[in-house]
């Protein structure tokens, strides 16, 4: 059970009378035989038991409270009467915590379950005394039985004992918790999913929980970190080998991500100095690779589909499933960031499964499999650079270097923006000379980016023949691992609407003032890729077929191994393209806020509780229409007390979604860490991101456990509203957000905000309302 977290807290809280008690015990012990070895020296160090007794059944009624009696005074001397109560943790679940030294007497004991009413005698457990001894029972930990109303029926409990070495300091600061700001839980015991629960109290009268009509008077700036918006294809890497060489050499903020441009590039640009321009080099480099021959495929098998699934429900997690907040190795930690292999750059750091998974694949793999390569294959406006980008997002949270490569952006800075229909012709040799130019250049800067570091490159064009693809798995060849990735779209209405939006949005039609016009040759252009489209049958290929809409699509895979590209396909099978909004908010204003304290896990002030109101009454209007929507909560109760009021809509609870473990800073002010534990503090500070709290979290940590809920909320259509916490919020945006890891600790996420996620066709977009000050 430990003392980090709530749990420790209420446990301490629970039996404010046995830590006096255990005192005792200790006294008569240390006078006896016990003391020897590792009890002995801990506890001669001053360090402590801290003992959970807890007893579990499903069935018991609410007027049946369980006790523990036995010999010693502080429970009772043997007198039912006198028992100590135990607490009531979950629905099912009771539990008594205490503190005794490590060597304490032996305690004689046993359970008995108490009625409300006094008059009406105590049930106690059937068969011998339990003893416990250096903070265990002896023996085998046996149910408990209870006979009722005489003989003819019998009560079974489970039992679960467990006790944990925890320091002085640690009991202080849970103490201290506890008796400052302990307040027992209103919401324990509520089901995991509870559809339309009725507050307790009634929506407040008057205009202080009220809104305005129109939601749109809440509206506030979103933030220089919002989701950026535009046509997607312009959110890729800028092509390094098609600008001016003196801007590649003075400016690192060039390449998209922040990452200054790899040596090998600079290596190159550096060696060309005495052509005229970086095009003459790279036009060089083209015609050597399209000299160099093709290659065979080494890997060509049948379709291998995977087992439709009714919707894809369940595919991933079970929704209340989240990682436990135990610390992890340090020795794997340093594992992850400290390898470099041969490049410039050190693997990027991630925590846990995430790290570990990824270290695995750079140990036991080739070189060439350490760098992996997606190759989108697809006929226009089949959703190919919406899906690169949403891969690349989300490989970028999870701590993998990656970028994505557009070859029409290459392209249109070399050749110009208005190529019209002929251009694309399959009986236009310039044409099809100069587009395969393009791509080489791309694909050398995937290869040169991947060199210095990079560890993921998305390669996004439409590579529709197999000859395109047979020359840059030629390219690839000893230097990274290719994947092609198909996306196949076979219903015409999002074809139709697909085509409009580029229109609307794509550089190439900019200057075309007629949109009818731009729609024709848009059209042609299509007809003359439909030509000369091969499917993919080579190598190793995923195929999304059908996948826009997120219903009765297929996946199909073939000759994919490894962690990575399992989890780039466990993300694919949930993507989709609908349209919905997903509404991120921080709890109301809890006790901990007032007082500037961490963690816990306390009830809302009641600016909080207010705050809760007026959630429920935006909720109420923003999704009037949005019946199927959920509401998503932590399982802290500032959290599902927020939650409380808004009625109509199922409310799931993610322990995925709790908190950062502040471990044993639970409860403690900054101030208070910065005096008691100086060095921490200063960790904390040079690097919050990797930071993690002794025996808690690191941000790091928070992101690897939260995976599974990027992937829930990849794969809901309908709306979601997720009630949680600053730093948990704060994951969860750098992914909408698509912001660097390094940002998290620092993003913004205001109290009694609402940040609307909008997701759908044309990216992500954001607004915010601020529904009190």
């Amino acid at each position: 059970m430990g003392t980090s977290g709530s749990k420790g807290i209420d446990g301490v809280g629970a039996v404010s009378g046995v830590g006096a008690g255990a005192a005792g015990l200790g006294g008569v012990g240390a006078g006896g035989d016990g003391g020897e070895g590792a009890a002995a020296e801990a506890w001669h160090g001053g360090a402590q038991l801290y003992v959970s007794l807890k007893m579990e059944n499903a069935l018991i009624s609410g007027d049946l409270v369980p006790h523990v009696y036995g010999s010693e005074p502080i429970i009772g001397t043997w007198d039912p009467s006198r028992a100590l109560a135990m607490e009531r943790e979950l629905a099912s679940m009771w539990v008594l915590s205490f503190v005794v030294p490590p060597d304490h007497e032996t305690l004689d004991f046993k359970f008995l379950l108490k009625p409300k009413d006094a008059e009406t005698p105590c049930i106690i457990e059937e068969g011998p005394t339990r003893l416990l001894t250096g903070g265990m029972l002896e023996g085998d930990v046996r149910v408990a039985l209870f006979k009722l109303n005489g003989d003819d029926e019998v009560l079974e409990f489970g039992v679960v004992n467990k006790a944990d070495l925890v320091s002085p300091l640690e009991l202080a600061a849970s103490w201290r918790v506890y008796k400052e700001n302990f307040q027992p839980s209103k919401v324990r015991g509520i089901p995991d999913i509870s559809i339309n629960v009725t507050p307790t109290n009634g929506a407040e009268e008057g205009s202080a929980a009220t809104l305005e009509l129109d939601l749109e008077h809440y509206v506030v700036p979103s933030p220089p970190t919002a989701p950026p918006n535009g046509y997607a294809a312009n959110l890729a890497a800028t092509p390094a080998s098609v600008i001016q060489t003196e801007a590649l050499l003075t400016n690192d903020i060039l390449l998209s991500d922040g990452i200054q441009s790899p040596s090998s590039v600079s290596a190159k640009l550096e060696d060309c100095t005495n052509h005229k321009n970086i095009e003459a080099w790279a036009t060089d480099s083209s015609k050597k690779i399209q000299n160099s021959g093709l290659i065979e495929s080494k890997s060509v098998g049948t379709f291998t589909p995977m087992q439709k699934l009714d919707g894809q429900k369940g595919l991933f997690v079970d929704r209340g499933v989240g990682s436990s907040m135990l610390p992890k190795s340090a020795s794997a930690c340093s594992l992850a960031s400290g390898f470099s292999f041969g490049s410039a750059k050190t693997m990027p750091e991630a925590a846990g499964a995430v790290a570990a998974a990824a270290v695995a694949d750079r140990l036991h793999g080739s070189k060439e499999d350490r760098k992996l390569a997606i190759v989108l294959v697809g006929l226009p406006a089949r959703g190919k650079t919406f899906t690169a980008v949403k891969l690349t997002r989300y490989l970028r949270w999870l701590g993998h270097e990656t970028r994505h490569f557009n070859v029409g952006k290459y392209r249109r800075l070399k050749l110009g923006a208005n190529q019209s229909a002929d251009f694309f012709r399959d009986d236009n040799p310039e044409g099809i000379e100069a587009r395969n130019e393009v791509a080489a250049l791309a694909m050398e800067d995937m290869i040169d980016w991947m060199n210095g570091g990079g560890q993921v490159g998305i390669f996004d064009a439409t590579n529709s023949t197999r000859k395109r693809r047979y020359m840059l798995m030629k390219m690839a060849e000893g230097n990274c691992k290719i994947i092609f990735l198909e996306t196949i779209c076979n219903d015409p209405n999002i074809i139709e609407r697909n085509i409009r939006l580029k229109i609307q949005q794509s550089p190439d039609y900019a200057e075309q003032l007629d949109y009818e016009a731009g729609l024709e040759d848009f059209k042609e252009r299509l007809i003359n890729y439909e030509k000369v489209y091969e499917p993919v049958g080579e190598g190793s290929y995923i195929k999304m077929i059908d996948m826009v809409k997120g219903q009765d699509g297929q996946l199909q895979v073939n000759n994919i191994s490894g962690y990575l590209p399992g989890r780039i396909v466990f993300f694919l099978v949930n993507s989709h393209l609908t349209p919905r909004p997903i509404l991120l908010t921080r709890h109301g204003e809890s006790l901990h806020n007032v007082r500037g304290r961490v963690g816990g896990d306390t009830v809302l002030s009641e600016t909080g509780e207010l705050y809760a109101k007026k959630l429920a009454n935006f909720i109420e209007k923003r999704l009037k229409c949005e019946k199927t929507a959920t509401i998503w909560t932590s399982t802290l109760q500032r959290t599902i007390l927020t939650a409380s009021p808004i009625v109509g809509f199922p409310k799931i609870q993610w322990r995925a979604l709790d908190e950062i473990n502040s471990g044993v800073c639970d409860g403690m002010t900054y101030e208070e860490i910065k005096k008691i534990m100086p060095e921490e503090f200063e960790s904390r500070k040079k690097d919050k991101l990797r930071y993690r709290y002794p025996r808690g979290e690191s941000y790091l940590d928070v992101i690897q456990r939260l995976e599974p809920v990027i992937i829930e909320l990849e794969r809901q259509r309908a709306p979601v509203v997720v009630i949680s916490h600053q730093a948990v919020l704060r994951a969860l945006y750098a992914y909408f957000a698509d912001r660097p890891l390094r940002e998290v600790p620092e993003i913004e996420m205001p109290l009694h905000t609402i940040i609307e996620i909008q997701m759908g066709v044309t990216g992500v977009e954001e607004k915010r309302y601020k529904l009190m000050d």
